[in-house]
């Protein structure tokens, strides 16, 4: 059940995020029950003084997981493209998530600044996890610029609404068979993660429907159960939609009945 990714075997095909938490205690304490194998870390939200910064980082590789840092609420290529150098300084990996925002409400990815920022941090060395929409236009010019990976939404990031275009998220599936996709954002309840996976989606990234549950610690371990559940069930190819009933008791040699 392992994905690969950069050249890196993950057996855990959830991706978690660190903010929003009750405490630090329990966003360990959901990370270890989810059995997750990379955090997602925002080094503009967490490095706004040095000390809380240091006890954070520390934090972080108490938990014995890959740091995949990020780029969230950088609004423009130069910020995107700062910030990515500066979290590669620190955590000493070439991964980052970027984020480059177009719109606030929504905090719609800006796709043009993504391929343009793409392009560059792909040329300084670093191997990126595009945040993005799922256009396949897109996709295309960021496995294009040298991305190996894809990250569409699923919903805008916090909403918990699940997956809002199915037909687009499936096109996307059959255009790029060999390219793990990660469905990332907008995902609430653990059936919204097997939704995806059934789809034959790679892995779910997800931090706000954890973080902000009334219990973190359970919901991890049952967002890793959905995800399970939903690779296994694409794995075991399902039967197909009928329009019709079809008995599940054979009815060859029954008794006829007036």
């Amino acid at each position: 059940m392992s994905l690969t990714v950069y050249g890196t075997e993950l057996n855990s095909r959830l991706l978690l995020g660190t903010s929003l938490y009750p405490s630090p205690k329990i966003m360990l304490d959901a990370i270890a029950a989810s059995q997750c194998e990379v955090v997602t870390v925002s080094l503009r939200r967490e490095s706004s003084t040095e000390k809380s910064g240091n006890a954070f980082w520390s934090l972080i590789r108490s938990a014995n997981v890959r740091v995949l840092p990020n780029t969230a609420g950088c609004h423009s290529v130069k910020e995107a493209v700062t910030t990515a150098h500066m979290a590669r300084e620190l955590f000493d990996t070439p991964w980052v998530k970027l984020e480059v925002i177009g719109e606030d409400d929504t905090l719609q990815p800006d796709v043009f600044g993504l391929v343009e920022a793409t392009r560059i941090l792909i040329e300084d060395g670093f191997e990126v996890f595009p945040y993005t929409t799922d256009d396949l236009v897109v996709a295309d010019r960021l496995l294009s610029a040298g991305c190996e990976v894809l990250m569409p939404w699923g919903a805008p990031i916090g909403s918990g609404r699940g997956l809002n275009n199915r037909y687009a998220l499936t096109s996307m599936r059959a255009h790029f068979p060999d390219v793990p996709l990660i469905v990332d954002a907008g995902l609430g309840l653990p059936s919204h993660a097997a939704d995806a996976m059934e789809l034959g989606y790679d892995a779910i990234l997800l931090n706000t429907a954890v973080a902000k549950a009334g219990d973190p610690v359970a919901m991890a371990r049952a967002f890793a159960m959905g995800i399970e559940a939903g690779h296994l069930a694409h794995q075991s190819q399902p039967m197909p939609k009928r329009d019709m009933a079809a008995p599940s008791t054979p009815v060859f040699g029954t008794p006829f009945r007036d």
